[in-house]
């Protein structure tokens, strides 16, 4: 008697419907980037260095603090809205994450929208796959197709699915958290009309996107009375210490946030307390007293000026959900 062929190890079922496309973005030099930063006027660390382990502990924190209610006010949306944010996107259509991860948002959309594949991109490659992986394995009937690209950059898509009729499968974009508000205003526009190529006439873009609203609240938002965002601020010069092999005294800068508002936006600081000097990779840099270093914007639209931004990357507004306090706004995009 024959013996029954072995089945697959789950392992290998994932695998199986795993597919990477290595559009292999260009890096930036950290050390480059960061010298060039420290060394301008005003100075400046870009944003992304907040997220290594600790930093990325420290956000998570963050939005649990009863302050911080963008997380809680965007998920507030997509709990109560599920429904009605499905019905308006329509079911069967490839979903493509600006960023990958396993929250508990694209969670709700895989399982509302049930869609023909997958598409997640990052510029991370160990990032992508582990998310790719981890929720291949949670939805069995998901066809996931990761890409390691630069978003920002803009790219072109590396695979896409048709129908039998052979007209490709329509593209709904994710891009929540409101991460549109860390790109400077023009930036946002260029981000927008990208992704408007990508998807392609008839597609659409689901996206989260933080208000404009009272200088009090924002305020409080970006510096709870616990402290957290003011060490999630600091760790990012523990972060430089590690990998540039410095020596920044973190305790010597404090944490500051305030909210610009005829520019719309959040400016986040750190502002040395005493003149002091420090080195990294290899660099002295000499700090005086009240001097700061510049680490992150987040800029807030009212709905009609996310509209008008949105409009003239080519796309119209279907729909605009919000929270019970008006707070945040989740939008979806066609574009035309």
């Amino acid at each position: 008697m024959a013996r029954p062929e072995p089945r697959p190890s789950a392992t290998a079922a994932v695998e199986a419907r795993v597919h990477l496309h290595d559009l292999k973005p260009q890096l930036t030099d950290m050390r480059e980037e960061v010298l060039a930063g420290l060394s301008a006027a005003p100075r400046r660390i870009a944003p992304k260095y907040f997220y290594d382990h600790r930093g990325s502990e420290l956000f998570e924190a963050i939005t649990r603090l009863p302050e911080y209610y963008p997380t809680r006010a965007e998920m507030s949306i997509f709990e109560s809205r599920l429904d009605a944010l499905c019905a308006t996107l329509g079911p069967g259509n490839v979903l493509l994450e600006y960023g990958s991860g396993s929250s508990r948002k694209i969670r709700l959309m895989l399982e509302g929208l049930r869609p023909t594949a997958y598409l997640p991109v990052d510029i991370s490659r160990e990032h992508l796959l582990a998310s790719a992986r981890a929720l291949a394995a949670d939805y069995q009937w998901l066809e996931v197709h990761a890409i390691c690209a630069d978003y920002a950059a803009g790219f072109e898509l590396p695979w896409r699915p048709e129908r039998p009729s052979g007209e490709p499968v329509p593209i709904t974009g994710f891009f929540p958290g409101s991460s549109i508000g860390n790109f400077e205003r023009r930036a946002a526009g260029r981000f927008l009309t990208g992704v408007h190529h990508t998807l392609g006439t008839g597609g659409q873009l689901l996206i989260g996107v933080d208000r404009r609203k009272d200088k009090a609240r924002l305020e409080a938002a970006y510096n709870d009375a616990s402290g957290v965002t003011a060490a999630f601020n600091r760790n990012v010069l523990a972060h430089l210490n590690r990998t540039l092999d410095g020596d920044i005294d973190v305790e010597a800068f404090d944490h500051a946030a305030h909210y610009d508002e005829e520019a719309g936006r959040i400016e986040m600081h750190l502002v040395a307390r005493r003149a002091l000097t420090f080195t990294l990779a290899g660099e002295t840099f000499a700090f005086a007293r009240g001097e700061t270093i510049h680490t992150e914007n987040s800029y807030k639209y009212a709905p009609e000026e996310f509209r008008t931004l949105a409009s003239g990357a080519g796309f119209e507004t279907v729909e605009e959900f919000t929270d019970a306090e008006s707070l945040f706004s989740v939008f979806v995009l066609r574009a035309l």
